[in-house]
């Protein structure tokens, strides 16, 4: 009975870790399966891009410096004062994940400012808004990511890969970034206005100064790193040996599975290019479609992994941007930052989980369509 106890927990926890890791999980079973076609040999070690690595590291940890000392809930309250109806509250509580995911990524943006949403509406005794609030958000935060290289994982993949330059990269996503603003504050309207009387809120304390300067700094050598002005392993040194110093409990806020997830699609894809008749199938059945190919294989596995995935078998990166970052709209599991606001939003007291995913679906939908036919658009001009 206890050997069966034992198992049963076993299988319980490795269930538990597909659910939560589901895409980490099926990039290690497609690693695993192209090493049975080609076996491991140096050229393995060629696969992964170790900048794109490192820089998603460093970037992780200094984000979770500067959440660690309040900046962006502090931020936000200040922001907040003076808000007097349901509009201007509204817009803003979108507006600060679309905004801050262009520097601090989508997911973080959302684990910061999805509470914040959820306490401010409770405090205004307007629940009934919160679902459409946090639908909005989650869709700001996935849209406003795709402006930046650093705004979200696949967009820093993509700008590295392909040697993207910066000013190239920021003018082929601002019209649809200009264009999600527009459509997302329509959306915001669209709720209707009633005037606001928000309880008082306690200010919270004010970042510590010198670690504020410290993390900015740190940033700015992420920044430089991803301008091609300071060499890889300079800034990983650099962020290892500060952070160290500074607050080493942030090493353990990395997210190290979305690094490993990395390194799999990267073994993945790597052994697919060394087998002829495979990637010259899969570069015929990409090439011209990639736009619609990365949108609809996001809906599946989420952007992420399709972005790298995709990367290998074309070089139309433009239209592989836009499908990724469009496809990213749409399920529930398109951007898995999206999976993050529905876990908050479902720990909120009062919670109506079927009711959101309809909302979500229902405005996914509807900025998919609209932005997958302006990126056609642009790619056609």
């Amino acid at each position: 009975m206890k050997k069966q106890t034992k198992v049963h927990r076993l299988a319980g926890r490795i269930a538990a870790f597909f659910r939560k890791e589901t895409v980490l999980c099926i990039a290690a079973v497609l690693a695993a399966v192209s090493v049975l076609f080609v076996p491991p040999d140096r050229t393995y070690l060629e696969y992964p891009d170790y900048r794109v690595l490192a820089l998603l590291f460093c970037l992780m940890l200094v984000v979770a410096g500067l959440q660690s000392i309040g900046l962006f809930r502090y931020l936000g309250f200040r922001l907040l004062r003076g808000t007097r109806s349901t509009v201007q509250l509204n817009l803003l509580l979108v507006a600060l994940p679309f905004a801050a995911s262009m520097f601090i990524t989508n997911d973080v943006a959302l684990i910061t400012f999805v509470p914040f949403a959820v306490m401010t509406l409770t405090m205004a005794e307007q629940t009934e808004l919160l679902i459409p609030v946090v639908v909005l958000q989650t869709i700001g935060a996935n849209l406003g990511s795709m402006l930046t290289p650093v705004g979200n994982p696949q967009n820093l993949y993509l700008y590295t890969v392909f040697d993207l330059p910066i000013l190239s990269f920021l003018g082929d996503m601002l019209p649809l970034t200009l264009l999600s603003l527009l459509l997302l504050a329509g959306a915001v309207i669209f709720q209707g206005r009633t005037p606001l009387s928000v309880q008082t809120l306690e200010m919270p304390k004010a970042p510590d100064g010198k670690k504020l300067a410290a993390y900015g700094m740190l940033f700015l050598v992420c920044l430089t790193c991803v301008l091609r002005l300071l060499p890889w392993p300079v800034m990983l040194g650099i962020l290892v040996l500060a952070v160290f110093l500074i607050d080493r409990k942030l090493f353990g806020s990395v997210d190290y599975f979305l690094l490993l997830t990395f390194v799999c699609f990267f073994l993945f894809i790597g052994n697919m290019e060394r087998i002829p008749a495979v990637a010259s199938l899969l570069r015929e059945l990409i090439d011209g479609r990639e736009l619609p190919v990365a949108a609809g294989l996001s809906q599946v596995i989420s952007n992420v992994p399709a972005a790298i995935l995709l990367s290998g078998f074309t070089e139309n990166v433009r239209s592989l941007l836009y499908g990724v970052n469009i496809g990213g709209l749409g399920t529930l599991i398109a951007s898995l930052a999206s999976v993050i606001s529905y876990r908050l939003y479902g720990g909120s007291e009062g919670a109506r989980k079927g009711k959101y995913l309809k909302v979500f679906t229902v405005y996914n939908v509807i900025f998919l369509i609209v932005l997958y036919a302006a990126a056609a658009v642009l790619l056609a001009v």
